[in-house]
């Protein structure tokens, strides 16, 4: 591995997140850097881990055994901070993957990120917001799971599984959070005029929130912006540089 990469390390609740999703998962975290440490939890005695047993031999990750030693108690949970810690403070990592939809991971982000570490997070819609707010940047599994067709399914099944491609301008201009999030971004960014620069935009995203294109099904922030449509767009053909303005301000 190269010096200048980014070392990633990936813990996987599979109690929480289905095989289905690990495709995706890595193929999204190869994009920042190198996933070097990648780390399955579970108690691999339980019928309803089967199905992980090729993802785990599939992208060599390593399985990790946690008995359920009381009832209505997840000792997953705590295994998976108590490593992930302890790999805080004895290896040289760049940022930190947590795929689960469980809330009581949030302690241990928080701590990572206090480090000034990035954490990335994945799970299900339904994951409760303190755990996606949390994270750098948190990622919809059912986003990803359409992007490989499961092997054995049939073709119905493979088309119901997959997600939206992309959300409409009319879908995302009903999304307040998101509305809100880009019109404070190029408030905070902008000049005299009101023009702000792309790039200083998704920087000032990327440092507050825990958005990500992916769940919107995009790939580049300036084609989410041009879809929405809420914003005038200035592009510098000498610098190849994208400013834009909030329409608001030219009524």
């Amino acid at each position: 591995m190269k010096k200048d990469e980014d070392y990633i390390a990936l813990f996987i609740d599979c109690d929480n997140i289905s095989y289905r999703a690990i495709d995706g998962i890595i193929s999204e975290l190869s994009k920042y850097g190198v996933v070097n440490i990648r780390q399955a939890y579970g108690n691999w005695t339980k019928e309803n881990l089967k199905n992980w047993e090729e993802k785990l031999l599939e992208y060599a990750i390593k399985p990790i055994q946690q008995f359920d030693y009381t009832r209505n108690k997840n000792a997953t949970d705590i295994l998976m901070t108590i490593d992930a810690i302890d790999l805080l403070h004895t290896k040289r990592i760049d940022a930190f993957a947590f795929a689960t939809s469980d809330s009581d991971f949030t302690p241990v982000v928080m701590r990572v990120l206090a480090e000034g570490i990035k954490v990335f997070g994945f799970g299900e819609k339904k994951t409760p917001k303190p755990f996606m707010a949390a994270c750098s940047q948190f990622i919809f599994t059912e986003k990803l799971m359409g992007r490989t067709p499961d092997q054995g399914k049939t073709e119905t099944e493979s088309v119901d599984a997959q997600a939206p491609t992309r959300k409409s301008g009319k879908e995302m201009r009903g999304d307040t959070w998101l509305v809100n999030l880009l019109r404070d971004a190029v408030e905070q960014t902008m000049d005299e005029y009101g023009w702000a620069p792309l790039s200083d935009v998704g920087s000032y995203i990327g440092n507050r929130s825990s958005f990500s294109l992916v769940n919107f099904g995009y790939k580049k922030l300036s084609s989410l912006i041009k879809e929405i449509d809420l914003f005038d767009i200035h592009f510098d053909e000498e610098n190849k540089h994208m400013s834009i303005r909030d329409k608001r301000l030219a009524k």
